[in-house]
């Protein structure tokens, strides 16, 4: 009994220890956060030591190849392709969750260089999958396919301007993460399978979230530059009456 215990509490110990590992350099708020970090911590030590962070960001990148191609196979043939999507999202945040990790767990972190091949990828498969989105509706609807490459963009160009104001990186925007935003958008797509052009509805709907969730952090960003702004010329200020 007192052995089993024992084991339990050096399992908790080891679980926390890779959970402090794969969590530095990354301040998460989104709202999966606990699961998909347990989760994480649980995979990472699993993964084949052949098995590079370049190898999963590519792995993550195919994920969203796939996710594009479902959508022109929907197109063309049948909506039952979307379900590919779906997959092909698995796959995305398997490799682009993990990469970084892994790197992380085992001692290998290349911080500036995994920052800006992250970034590069996250900008093509968003325009991969509006690219997609597009081609798969019609008409006036093919504009919201745009309106979230823009949206999305704007959601990373704010998480860069946080990073450089903060300095403190945080791929999330409040509650919204890019794993949420992967569960929406399967979601969109399995109800789509269903009710045929739910798409255009669901996916106007996720752009005007979009939209209100960037406007919120971007006010709420610029409040916290003006005050540093503020901080830095009182700063400076002080030190000038010192000279």
């Amino acid at each position: 009994m007192r052995k089993t215990k024992k084991t339990q509490n050096q399992k908790k110990r080891e679980y926390f220890e890779i959970l402090n590992t794969i969590s530095k350099g990354r301040h998460r708020t989104n709202i999966l956060k606990k699961p998909e970090q347990s989760a994480l911590a649980y995979l990472v030590k699993r993964i084949p030591a052949w098995v590079s962070s370049d190898m999963l960001t590519f792995f993550g990148f195919c994920g969203s190849l796939l996710t594009a191609a479902s959508f022109v196979m929907a197109a063309y043939w049948s909506r039952l392709y979307l379900l590919l999507g779906i997959l092909g999202f698995i796959i995305n945040w398997f490799g682009d969750s993990l990469d970084g990790r892994l790197a992380y767990y085992r001692n290998k972190p290349r911080k500036w260089y995994g920052f800006s091949l992250d970034i590069t990828v996250d900008w093509l498969t968003t325009v991969l999958i509006g690219s997609g989105y597009s081609l798969y509706t019609e008409g006036f609807a093919k504009f919201f396919g745009l309106a979230f490459v823009v949206m999305y963009s704007w959601a990373m160009i704010t998480t860069l301007m946080r990073y450089k104001v903060t300095d403190q990186y945080s791929i999330d925007t409040g509650i919204l993460g890019p794993t949420e935003v992967r569960v929406v958008i399967s979601l969109i797509l399995l109800a789509e399978v269903f009710i045929k052009d739910s798409i255009v509805y669901t996916g106007a709907l996720a752009c005007v979230v979009l939209l209100v969730v960037n406007v919120i952090s971007t006010v709420e960003l610029l409040i916290v530059a003006d005050k540093r702004d503020k901080e830095e010329k009182e700063s400076n200020g002080g030190s000038k009456i010192e000279g």
